[in-house]
């Protein structure tokens, strides 16, 4: 039975349920979206080696500027957690690179081992954790832009991220499996049998309450974060869920696949709340962190050039009028 908040954000989304493309932002397929702390800008990376920012003014996004020092693929980006004008991205030239929106170019370039495929700022604001395709961590300090230590895993690691509270990190790998390791010294404490098939990706609650993973075999698991309990699974996809967002509020999970949809869920609940149109697999979701306005990037191509890639982003939940 649905509960009034879930009947409340369905009738939103009757009202907001209009998607805008962005075109051209990239001249490739796009890797990464996210937004920063207080919702003013927008940050898109590509296979083009360059970054978008755009600032959001109500319901109208404006490019305001193109970040290029990369020379390889930027796979994933992520902004500073309080600090909305400084975010860093992860790329395949084996560096990563630290920018601040008031400068035309990054403040910081650290030199890694390897390509890097993805990255993830600490919740403390401390530490930045870059992994690469040898299964490969690297941990920097964020004020010294100095690399800490780096661990080499034997698994497949797929996504990484730190809980809430700064004082975990866990790890998706490709047995199907959640590794919790202390931080910082790094010793594993857990290993969560969390699905059947490769453990893809993995996203916090902002409320605290929960994390959820996504796998290959097209399910999104929901965990008790503080009891390592599975509370639900949501299994409307069909391929393998590659992105995960929580909103602002911790009340809906947007889910992204090869699937021409993106499935937005009540998480108390698991039941669809809306989903998502697309034309082409998805990869990369964020919800804005303070709206109900999701951003996401697909697999699409030139619509007058099937050849190319479109190189846009999206904004769904805009005022349907």
């Amino acid at each position: 039975m649905a509960t009034s908040i879930e009947n409340t954000i369905r009738k939103h989304f009757e009202k907001n349920c209009r998607t805008k493309e962005h075109n051209g932002v990239h001249s490739s397929k796009v890797h990464s979206v996210a937004w920063n702390c207080d919702g003013r800008m927008l940050a898109s990376g590509s296979f083009d080696r360059n970054v978008s920012v755009f600032s959001l003014d109500r319901d109208r996004m404006t490019r305001e500027a193109t970040y290029k020092g990369h020379v390889g693929s930027v796979d994933q980006l992520c902004w500073h957690p309080r600090n909305p004008d400084v975010f860093v991205t992860a790329s395949g030239d084996k560096t990563i690179r630290i920018w601040d929106t008031r400068s035309a170019r990054s403040v910081a370039s650290i030199a890694t081992k390897g390509e890097n495929i993805n990255i993830c700022w600490s919740p403390n604001e401390q530490y930045i954790a870059v992994g690469n395709k040898d299964d490969l961590v690297t941990f920097v300090d964020a004020k010294s832009n100095r690399i800490l230590n780096e661990e080499q895993f034997k698994y497949e690691v797929n996504e990484i991220s730190w809980n809430n509270d700064s004082d975990l990190f866990f790890l998706t790998n490709g047995h199907g499996c959640i590794n919790i390791l202390s931080y910082p010294d790094l010793k594993p404490l857990q290993e969560l049998n969390a699905h059947p098939a490769n453990c893809i990706c993995i996203e916090f609650d902002p409320m605290g309450r929960f994390f959820a993973t996504g796998s290959a075999d097209a399910l999104v698991s929901l965990w008790d974060v503080a009891e390592l309990v599975c509370v639900r699974t949501f299994s409307r996809l069909d391929w393998p869920v590659r992105a995960l967002s929580f909103s602002h509020d911790g009340q809906l999970l947007a889910s992204a696949s090869e699937d021409l949809i993106i499935d937005v869920a009540h998480v108390e609940t698991g039941e669809k709340v809306t989903e998502v149109h697309c034309e082409s697999p998805t990869f990369t979701v964020a919800w804005h962190p303070k709206r109900y306005l999701l951003a996401f990037a697909c697999d699409d191509k030139d619509k007058y050039n099937r050849e190319r890639d479109a190189g846009s982003i999206k904004l769904f939940g805009l005022p349907s009028d």
